[in-house]
């Protein structure tokens, strides 16, 4: 697994080992940060939160392209200790919150990106949803991106501005109301 575009382009990262971790593939990330960066231009500035982070895939590759600072929640042991060392490898402007986020305390800072990639079939995506409008960390008008399993719903009282099938996952595009 590697960034694939910006500052860090190419640069590996770190994954835990075993079969807790699923991270996002190459190119659903492609297709991710294409839908993201049409409707945003540029990633410059922005607060971005990982959630479900794994290897922090998502949210460095949203730092690589100039995203100012990344908050990274991940509650497997083995995964956060791999976060961890990809964050210290490229001295990215992360903070990692180990633990789940259902249990996310208040935002100090608002988020422009949301990025959640939860475990197919659990529903945890409508869950942390739900807990980080009330805690605070979607910005208005901010940008979410839920990767679900491809047979997968999502509800969700956000604007839908994608549904896009890649293999066996679907991404959910949604807008905050401002």
């Amino acid at each position: 697994m590697r960034i694939i575009s910006g500052q860090w382009r190419g640069r590996p990262l770190i994954a835990p080992a075993g079969e807790a971790t699923r991270p996002t593939a190459d190119r659903v990330r492609e297709a991710l940060f294409s839908m993201l960066a049409s409707r945003l231009g540029s990633f410059e500035g922005l607060r971005v939160l990982d959630g479900f982070a794994g290897t922090g895939a998502l949210g460095l590759e949203a730092l690589s392209r100039g995203a100012a600072q990344a908050v990274f929640v991940e509650k497997d042991a083995e995964a956060v200790s791999a976060l961890r060392r990809n964050v210290a490898k490229l001295a990215a402007p992360a903070e990692v919150i180990a633990g789940p986020i259902e249990a996310i305390g208040t935002a100090r800072h608002p988020c422009d990106i949301i990025l959640l990639d939860p475990p197919y079939g659990s529903g945890l995506g409508e869950t942390a949803l739900a807990r980080l409008v009330e805690c605070g960390w979607i910005a208005p008008h901010a940008l979410i991106s839920v990767e679900t399993g491809r047979k997968e719903a999502l509800a969700s009282d956000f604007d839908v501005l994608a549904v896009r099938d890649h293999g066996k996952a679907r991404l959910h595009l949604l807008r905050a109301p401002g």
